[in-house]
Order: structure tokens, then sequence, then C-alpha cells
């Protein structure tokens, strides 16, 4: 999670106790509906904009390159670092954002203004401020103007309605970026061209460098065209308006052009914006490929065909309109990241799919991908082609990658991960063979730059089998390195390749290292201890939440301690056994120690399978769903992560949580009746909760069936569902010993069979 967002669910959660006394508030519901196929007004892109969600506002398709809206900066003169704020002036609209972080894009600003010109104060508040798919709008309240927005794939489409003003103008900033500054994770701007090359256009290059991945440079070029010729076209390069045509600057000073006219009532000036990351001639052509008119409203109908498309994934019956808003909602926010930039991949030339903007995937591998696996494999397969296209050229396959750039690496090699998960599910147009390659290159090559790409601390881990306190993030690092290692032994398994799968197998054991047996702290034993260089025990580290130099990085040792998805039945036995194992989950929830803000803990609450009492789970999930997220602005706890945190509350909501990298489904409960997703196959996953009530008290299974056969486990594998399932749920409002008796796999069961389950997946 690159950016920490405001924490306010710690204390929420200290009330997890009253779980099991007081009954949840109830919801409004609405009545059985007949299936409608048309989501598209479900979904309000205002959800996550407040309280560190940092979602994007404005209008973009199903992961699409321009995610053009507004960026704004509160009264008091402080911009946002993801371009909205609930509260504020609107400084313009540009056309690259990210959603769920900051720290990155902002380009190529267009303002309207009206009156005189100062190209140092072009702001304004806005009113009647709306968002739909595809549409965004405000009235610029200083102006008098109505601003409208719409996109294809590649090109921002504008609609400005003026007033009657004998001086009106449409201005295109060039230099401007969001978190422009001298700090370490800060953008800078290195210089631009404005090309004005007839009354109504102008194009050029903006070159940037730095935000939150620290990446380096990346040049986004532009093409500007008006459907109105201008009476006169200045541009400026400091403070001077000039009539020149042509103005460039090679260090931080402000550029733009500004088209000038005099406008009637309710006149309308349309704007298109082409962008390209290979030169300006193809951002001009992008505009004339993909929105050749000037058709704002046949623009804004296309791309809202794509999204209704996706939306029809999800289908819902029974469910309330708070949580009808948030999943369709939260379809939206998982397909705007990464960025398909097929065609237009400055670093080479290739025949494979190219996306931007995994940022990153230490956030989006825990259940963004499992899903998108699910209800879009092509286009998770897409990504993945992509991830290893980039290992072919760059040498490293990406942990976090913006601005064409790879960075940060913020623990594990985690698309080895996203390649197991798409291996072990079956997914086929993956050269894993190539895969496997890269894989192994991060497991064995130590970079030299361990914040941009692979392992830092690999020299240690692979020698010793963990990292000491020589390197940072020790603790979270080998933890993850340990799944990362397992991820890798299930792909060397399934290809034949018996020699490397024993090898990584025996790594993905590295967590025990880390562990002290004989660590006491708040009554209970066990945990994740810090190493010096020498190999002894450092001191307890226990800051509640660490970030780049520490030993946990966002997480702390009640997080990480348990963090073994691979072998939950060791963490269990270093833990105590079962019985310390559960009164150590119920503390950790009980005090405020969980962090739902955050993805290291996406796992946890369905940690509890692993010890017999899924009732448990669904106790923390249900307590999660009701205090943590909401349809407002303010309904998502940390940052949205490219749609990570958006992606963990629909697999919830439905009952169901992946667990990554591996072919397994853990049980929770389900929170609506009756739900389908929609698989790549044209196949359904059908929920249905039996005695499900509005008020929560029925949250308990006590009996499943899949496919009519009786399920007693509360987990089931992929190959069960792949081709198409029904799912049943029998509620009852107290446990029952449902789901009791067979944990979900572990490597250390007697007869672990997890080799051989990778080696069925692919055939």
């Amino acid at each position: 999670m690159p950016i920490p967002p405001v924490r306010r669910c710690s204390a929420l959660l200290a009330l997890v106790v009253l779980l099991f006394s007081l009954p949840a508030l109830a919801q409004k519901t609405v009545p059985d509906r007949k299936t409608f196929s048309d989501h598209t007004g479900d979904v309000d892109p205002f959800i996550g904009v407040d309280w560190g969600g940092n979602t994007f506002v404005g209008s973009a398709i199903p992961f699409g390159m321009v995610k053009v809206g507004p960026d704004m900066a509160t009264f008091d003169g402080r911009r946002s670092g993801f371009g909205y704020s609930s509260h504020g002036v609107i400084l313009g609209f540009s056309q690259l954002h990210l959603s769920g972080a900051q720290g990155k894009y902002g380009n190529i600003l267009v303002a309207p203004v009206t009156g005189p010109l100062d190209i140092a104060d072009i702001k304004s508040p806005r009113t009647a401020e709306a968002n739909t798919l595809g549409y965004y709008m405000a009235q610029l309240s200083r102006y008098n103007v109505k601003a409208e927005l719409t996109s294809s794939r590649r090109v921002g489409f504008h609609r400005y309605t003026f007033p009657a003003s004998a001086q009106s103008h449409l201005t295109l900033n060039v230099a401007s970026a969001l978190g422009l500054g001298p700090g370490w994770e800060s953008q800078r701007f290195l210089g631009a061209e404005v090309h004005v090359t007839s009354n109504h256009e102008a194009q050029g290059i903006a070159r940037f460098t730095g935000g939150w991945n620290r990446g380096g440079e990346y040049d986004v070029y532009y093409y500007l065209v008006l459907d109105t010729p201008a009476d006169a076209v200045r541009t400026w390069t400091g403070a001077t308006l000039s009539q020149d045509k042509d103005a460039s600057v090679a260090t931080a000073k402000p550029i733009g052009a500004s088209f000038d006219f005099k406008t009637h009532a309710q006149q309308v000036v349309q704007v298109k914006v082409g962008i390209s990351f290979i030169s300006a001639e193809q951002a001009k052509q992008n505009v004339h490929k993909e929105v050749p008119g000037w058709n704002f409203d046949a623009v804004h109908a296309a791309g809202l065909a794509l999204w209704r498309a996706e939306l029809a994934k999800l289908d819902l019956k029974g469910e309330t309109d708070s949580q009808r808003r948030q999943l369709y909602t939260a379809i939206y926010h998982i397909m705007l990241m990464p960025t398909d930039r097929s065609g237009e991949n400055p670093g080479w030339q290739s025949s494979e799919p190219y996306y931007d903007d995994y940022y990153t995937v230490w956030d989006t591998f825990r259940s963004s991908s499992p899903l998108l696996t699910l209800i879009s494999p092509d286009r998770q397969r897409d990504m993945i082609r992509s991830l290893i296209d980039i290992y072919r050229h760059e040498g490293w396959m990406p942990d976090g990658r913006s601005g064409n750039v790879t960075g940060r690496t913020q623990g594990g090699s985690n698309s080895n991960v996203v390649i197991a998960d798409a291996f072990v599910k079956g997914m086929k147009g993956i050269d894993y063979e190539a895969a496997f390659q890269a894989m192994v290159h991060d497991a064995e090559v130590p970079p030299e730059n361990a914040q941009k790409e692979g392992r830092g601390g690999l020299k240690d881990y692979n020698e010793r089998g963990f990292i000491t306190l020589a390197d940072e993030r020790s603790g979270s690092r080998t933890m993850e390195y340990a799944n990362d290692d397992f991820a890798i032994s299930t792909v060397a398994c399934g290809l034949g390749k018996t020699k490397e799968a024993a090898l990584y197998a025996g790594r993905a054991h590295n967590f025990e290292n880390l562990f002290d047996t004989n660590l006491s702290y708040m009554g209970f034993k066990g945990f994740l201890r810090p190493r010096n260089a020498d190999g002894s025990w450092a001191a307890p580290y226990y800051v509640v939440r660490g970030t780049w130099p520490d030993f946990f990085y966002e997480g702390d040792l009640w997080t990480y301690s348990l963090y073994a998805p691979q072998d939950m039945r060791r963490i269990i036995q270093l833990t105590g056994g079962t019985e310390a194992f559960l009164q150590r989950m119920d503390f950790t929830f009980a005090r405020g120690h969980f962090d739902v803000t955050n993805e290291p803990g996406f796992l946890m609450p369905t940690l509890y399978n692993y010890a017999g009492r899924p009732d448990k789970s669904a106790d923390i999930v249900h307590y999660l769903l009701e205090k943590a997220f909401t349809d407002s602005r303010a309904g998502i706890p940390g940052n949205d992560d490219s749609g990570a945190m958006s992606s963990w509350l629909i697999f919830e909501t439905l009952g169901i949580y992946p667990v990554a990298g591996q072919d397994i489904y853990l049980i929770s409960t389900p929170s609506i009746p009756d739900a389908s997703l929609l698989l790549g196959n044209g196949k359904k996953l059908r929920l249905i909760a039996k005695n499900l009530d509005r008020s929560g008290l029925n949250r308990y299974v006590q009996s499943a069936t899949l496919n009519g056969v009786d399920l007693p486990n509360a987990w089931f594998r992929h190959d069960q569902i792949k081709n198409g399932a029904t799912l049943v749920f029998t509620m009852g409002s107290a446990p029952t010993k449902w789901g009791q008796t067979t944990p979900p796999p572990s490597m250390s069961d007697p007869g672990y069979q997890g080799c051989s389950a990778a080696a069925q997946a692919v055939r």
C-alpha cells in the first residue's frame, strides 16, 4: 500500500467482542427483482474518495490508458496527491491518473477560463458536480463554465459550455503534475514543448520523473484539437504570455498555451486530447482512430457499453441498496488498473501485450488477480504475458511499475504468486517456461537496487534461510519470500522440474528461521523476531506499522507472525497449538491489533478455518463488512490500491476468499442471498445463502452443498468450480460443527499433495 491511509478502524475492531451478544444493525432491503444486465447506474465513483481511499474521479474505460478527471486543491491551497478532493477548488482537468494510490501523473492539464487570463491563478470552486461511469460534470462557479468529460482508451474528450464573454480561454498547462516538489517521493518536471500548429490544434511533449515509485523519466506526448477555431492563440513560458507558436523549456518552468475566444451564452467548445508514450504524431493518430468525430454522447455511450459488459459479470438478488452500490463500484475499481498500454510501449517493440501501472502487485496479487482469473481470464492472461515480457527485455518482472519504469518492491517478488495462481488454475496462453525462468531469476539473482526490483537481502536468505537486520524489511521480506518460493515450487512441480520443486519447497519453510518460539508478548508465546548480522537474536520488534527501513513493512508482529499461507498447520504448531492459536486470533481482533486498512492482513480473518473454526471467520468478516465498508465517500477503509481493497470486499461479501497462488478458496459467511459470478468460459459460479437474514444473526453456515453434493469442509478447490458451479449454504444463528473436521491443506499435512495438484492443474 504505497501511501498510508488515515487509520480509523482499529478502535472499531476493539468492539468485536460484542459480536456474540449484540445483533447487527438492520439494513434497508430492496424487493426481489428481475435480473438486469445494465448495472452502470449502480456504480458510484465517489465511493472511497475520502479517508485515504484515493479512488479515481473522472472518466475511463476498463483498463484504459487515459483517466481524465479533475485535479484539485483544498481551499487552503494543499493540492490533492491523487487528483480529487471533496472540498476545494478545481485547478483543471488532466488526462492521466492512478486509482487508489497517490504520487504519479496529473499530466496535460486543460482548464477553461473567462475574463482576464492570469496563468498563475487558474482555479475555481465547483457546484453541481456529478460522476457516473465514463462521465464527469461540474459547474465552475468562478468562470460560469460547465465542464464535462468522457474518454476512449487513449483520448480525453472535454466539453465546455461557456457564458457570454468577450474573454474566454481554453488553457493547456503541460508543466502541471500531481505531487511536484523536492521530496523523496515527489514528481519533478523536467521540461516540455508546445507547438501550436493551427488556430485549433497544439501538440508536443512533457517530461517528468520521480513519484512514489521513484521512477526514471517518463515522456507524455499529446495532441490537442478543438472543434472551434480560436480568435487568437498564445503560448507562455514562465509568467510571460507570447504570440509565439512554439515554446519550450528544459527546466522546471511554467509552460503552456491559451486558445482565446469571444463566446456567446451557452456556447459549447469541445476539446479532444490524445495521449501517447511514443510520439506526438501517434497521439494525433490516437485521436483520429478512436474519436474521429465530435459526438461527445456517442463516445460516452461507447465507454458505457464496455463497462456494461464488465459489470454484467456480477449478478445479485436480494441485496441491499448499499451492497449493490458497493459491489458494482468495486468491480469498476478493480478494472481501472493496471492500464493497457499495448502499442504504447516506449521501451521496446513486441507482439506481446503491454501493461503499465502495476501499482502494485504487492497489493493486487492477494485477491484482485484471483478475481480477474475467475471473471476476466483473458485480461489476466494478458497482464501476466506483459509481466513476462517486461522480464525478457528488462531482466525482472515488476512488483511495482508506473510511468513505464519498474519500482518499487515493497516486500516479496509477488509476480511469482501471480504466475502460480494462474498456473494451478489452468490458465492457458502463457509461456510458463519463460515465466519459470523469470521466477528463478527473482529467487537467485541479487538486484542492484532492491527497492526497485528483485529480492533485497537475497544472499543471506538463500545461504542462511532468513534475512538479518543488515537489510531493511527483513521480517516481512523473509515471510513473503518463503511464500514466493512456495509459488516457484508449485510451478516447477507442474512443469516436471522435480529438482527445482524440491529446492524451493524447502525454502518455503524459511519463515521458521525467524520464529522465536520462546518469545512471549502480551500473554502469548511464539513470534517473529529480528536476527542480527551474526545470526543472533536481536531485540523484539514491536512497532505497530513499519515502513521502508523497518523489520516489518506496513504490518506488525501480530500479522506477519501468522503469515505463511503455504503452511498454516506449521504456524499453528509454532504458536502453541490449536487452542493457543485461536486465543491469539481472538485477542488480535478484540484488542485492535488487526489492521483492515492494509493488504498484509487480507487473509487473516479467514485463518480461523485452518484451526477448524469457520464460525469465527464468519464473525470477523461480518463485522468488518458492516463497520469498515460503506457506500459513502469514506466507504473504503484504506488505499484502494488499484482495486485491491475492492476485490477483498467482493470476495468476502460473497462469502469466499482465495488463497493466492493456490487452488483453494476459503469459506467465511455470505452476505447476499443469491449472487453469481460469470466465469470467463461463459459458465456461472452461483452462491446461494438460504435463511440469510438482514440483521446478520444467521451468519453461520450450518451445511453446504457444491453442485448438489455435500460439502463438509469450509474450503473448496478451483477445479470444483471452474466449469460452473452452484454453492448452496444453509445459514443459522448459532455455530455448528460444520467445517471443523478437515482444515484447508498445508505443507506440513501428512501426505501433502501440493505437487500432484499442481501437475494435475495444467493437464
